[in-house]
């Protein structure tokens, strides 16, 4: 009984972590990953004691330590490449206003990167026609820009 006891533990750990590890996986986020370190800790102390209370200790400390430590490393070196995407791509890039930007009668138009864009001007100002400005954000369909 004693041995089926501490395989159950085990197993359950093991599970744990494959369950963490498979989220992690899926999120891509490294936000689960640590919890599965510290679920392989407390499997591995699992095949020493078969007290719960020792296992889950070792769980929240391994997790937290490895959280605290290795996470600002982590995110430092693996995602410090993360290019912009779509319209995020667009904050900060200049543009060129097709039709005056008038936001008290929602009119405005600018071309970024050769394409149309509706316009409003971020501080509510009017823009004529060829300034050039720079989109500060994307609301919906509509690009926020400030003259340069």
């Amino acid at each position: 009984l004693y041995k089926e006891v501490r395989a159950m533990n085990y197993i359950g750990w093991l599970i744990l972590f494959v369950v963490f590890a498979v989220l992690e996986l899926i999120s891509l986020g490294l936000t689960c990953i640590w919890f599965a370190v510290g679920a392989l800790a407390g499997c591995i102390t699992a095949l020493i004691t078969d007290n719960w209370i020792i296992q889950s200790i070792v769980f929240i400390i391994v997790t937290v330590v490895v959280l605290i430590f290795l996470r600002p490393i982590a995110v430092k070196y693996i995602n410090n490449k993360a290019e912009k995407t779509n319209v995020d791509s667009l904050i900060g890039k200049k543009a060129k206003v097709l039709e005056d930007i008038d936001n008290l009668n929602a009119k405005g138009q600018v071309s970024i990167d050769g394409m149309e864009w509706t316009a409003r001007s971020e501080d509510g100002s009017e823009i004529k026609k060829d300034a050039l400005v720079e989109v500060v954000a994307i609301e919906g369909v509509k690009a926020i820009v400030k003259q340069v």
